[in-house]
């Protein structure tokens, strides 16, 4: 079948949850910062977990749905990790803007707009711990006109003076159920037939990734067209086929040297990744019962 035409915005930013309630899977979080919402009181704050979870999603609704699409760009800095976010920029940029003072408490068009800013640093564990200490005191000097929202995959990498000052909500990873639920809706959404086998195979090969399994899932369809296959979502995954793992330990087992040595070079010479070669062969049993491995 001929490929289907595409928009050309990537699927993962089309259907971005706008706000907070639409998150999937994390329940707790979401009840806690809805009301948050509704108060328009709000701590620093720092999400953890796995990507793809809805860490950066969150952070960026509530941001929206307290100061709406008038005040959001005076009112809000996010900085990633492609930005320079060294101990200068700490000082600097950063300080500068939580410096600012704003006005008082006052709703425009429907929204809180609550006398803060906030401050987003997406990927936080990757700044240097010297830029993590610099935070520190512009955490305490402007607390009254700035609120830190700090996102990471791994809490253990941000600084304790840091993360004591936050409360901290820890994102799941998302389960099959919920991921299929949101594949399907996006799939109706884009006219995509996909049936259970591939619903399952796409779950299993994102592990919790909801980004990932939509990125895989658009590839797809760009490449293969409305109709998807559990065959075409693996070729677009970059996870080694199943037949090459089952020849690769059945000629490990053998005792073979010359045989699994020629498995292993055809391997090499496939360009497979060797480290995802690995993934597999340590969650085979995972994997036989999703059906990706017989």
């Amino acid at each position: 079948m001929a490929p289907i035409l595409q928009s050309t915005q990537p699927w993962v930013e089309k259907y971005r949850p706008k706000q907070v309630k639409d998150v999937a899977h994390q329940d707790e979080v979401v009840r806690v910062l809805t009301n948050t919402l509704e108060t328009g009181s709000c701590p620093h704050m720092l999400f953890y977990g796995p990507p793809g979870t809805g860490k950066t999603t969150t952070a960026l609704a509530i941001a929206h749905q307290l100061f709406g699409p008038e005040l959001y760009k005076s009112r809000v800095l996010e900085l990633n990790a492609s930005d320079d976010r060294g101990i200068n920029v700490v000082r600097t940029k950063i300080k500068d803007f939580a410096a600012v003072a704003v006005g008082t408490n006052q709703r425009k068009s429907g929204y809180p707009c609550p006398p803060f800013k906030i401050i987003v640093l997406d990927e936080a564990d990757s700044m240097t711990e010297d830029a993590q200490n610099a935070l520190r005191r512009t955490m305490e000097t402007y607390s009254k006109v700035t609120r830190f929202f700090f996102i990471c995959n791994y809490v253990s990498r941000i600084i304790e003076p840091l993360a004591s000052r936050c409360a901290k909500f820890r994102f799941k990873p998302l389960s099959e159920e919920i991921m299929s639920s949101r594949i399907l809706y996006i799939s109706q959404e884009e006219g995509l037939c996909l049936d259970a086998e591939a619903l399952s195979t796409l779950s299993s090969i994102s592990h919790g990734d909801l980004r990932r399994a939509i990125t895989y899932l658009q590839s797809a369809a760009r490449l293969f067209g409305s109709s998807i296959s559990s065959e075409n979502l693996i070729s677009v995954s970059g996870v080694v086929p199943a037949k090459v793992v089952e020849e690769l330990l059945k000629a490990c087992k053998s005792g073979n040297f010359d045989l699994a040595n020629k498995e292993v070079n055809n391997f090499i010479a496939e360009g497979y990744p060797a480290s995802q070669m690995l993934t597999q062969v340590l969650i085979l049993p995972v994997s036989v019962s999703l059906g990706l491995f017989h």
